[in-house]
């Protein structure tokens, strides 16, 4: 009996698996929502911010821009106010060349006013700990798991010791206009673990190099890494999920909760999608020679 069970799964999945057909679904178009992409970090310079409207799931156009929206970010630690500015499709503040706005430390409140609705988010910039340095090696294809001939890089830091650390790892090809690819760690494992202070872990390290196309001589290997909370890493983690969910037992599509509460007074109807957050952020670069 187990074995006509199994026999039925296999041929299922192998039907499942074959079809190709293309098939048009008629999907609702659903309600459109404000989009908040707000990251706010140590780096100096200027320091921006996304307003826009979703799109429907199957719609390709670029997602309309918000212009009318007024945003305020409020560094509640030193009690000082930051208005961004709309400009070229995005909200900006510029403190000045050299000069930033992020403190690690403190605690920020974002205010947006739009449509007669307020929203507020709040985040606090934890602790980073630097990237020691990048290293690499050269791979062939038939020796390791890299798809073609070429240079699998990894960076070198080590977990601050006390307390729990969440960190983002973003790595880039040459420029900061082409990623390469993204992590999410606790205390440099995948999962909070014991091992307080260690080194980050291989995988993680490695990372930093898409490995069905290795880093070249004469390219820039650059990685940023960033601090998160609890609550900024859930989010990032969830999403990061479900953009590399795919297969036949694939989870579905939702939207992750955003952190930017409507206080408008009375109550307000308007909900928000998207996030914001905070982060210190440690950075080094290398070119492969």
């Amino acid at each position: 009996m187990k074995k006509i069970r199994l026999s039925i799964l296999i041929a299922m999945a192998a039907a499942f698996t074959a079809c190709e057909d293309a098939i048009d679904i008629n999907v609702k178009k659903g309600t459109s929502y404000p989009v908040l992409d707000a990251w706010i970090t140590t780096e100096p310079g200027v320091q921006k911010i996304r307003f826009t409207k979703s799109l429907p799931y199957t719609d390709q156009a670029p997602a309309p821009v918000i212009d009318d929206a007024l945003i305020t970010l409020i560094d509640e630690t030193a009690n000082k106010s930051y208005p961004f500015k709309f400009s070229n499709g995005v909200y900006t503040y510029d403190p000045g060349d050299n000069e930033t706005i992020g403190v690690i430390g403190h605690a920020y409140r974002l205010r947006i006013e739009y449509n007669t609705e307020v929203f507020e988010a709040i985040d606090t910039i934890k602790r980073i700990t630097p990237i020691d340095s990048i290293s690499y090696k050269f791979k062939k294809k038939d020796e390791s798991f890299v798809e073609e001939d070429g240079y699998v890089a990894k960076f070198h830091a080590i977990d601050i010791k006390g307390g729990v650390d969440y960190y983002w790892m973003r790595s880039y090809r040459n420029d900061l206009q082409h990623k390469v690819g993204d992590a999410f760690s606790v205390d440099g494992y995948f999962e909070q673990s014991v091992q307080d202070g260690s080194a980050f872990i291989l995988p993680i390290q490695e990372a930093v190099t898409d490995f069905d196309k290795p880093f070249q001589k004469g390219e820039k290997v650059i990685v940023k890494l960033r601090s998160l909370t609890y609550q900024s890493h859930f989010f990032l983690t969830q999403v990061d999920n479900q953009i590399n969910s795919g297969g036949l037992f694939a989870k579905v599509l939702e939207n992750v909760r955003c952190n930017a509460i409507n206080v408008t007074a009375g109550g307000g109807k308007q909900k928000l999608l998207g996030w914001f957050g905070t982060s210190a952020v440690s950075s080094k670069e290398r070119v492969i020679e």
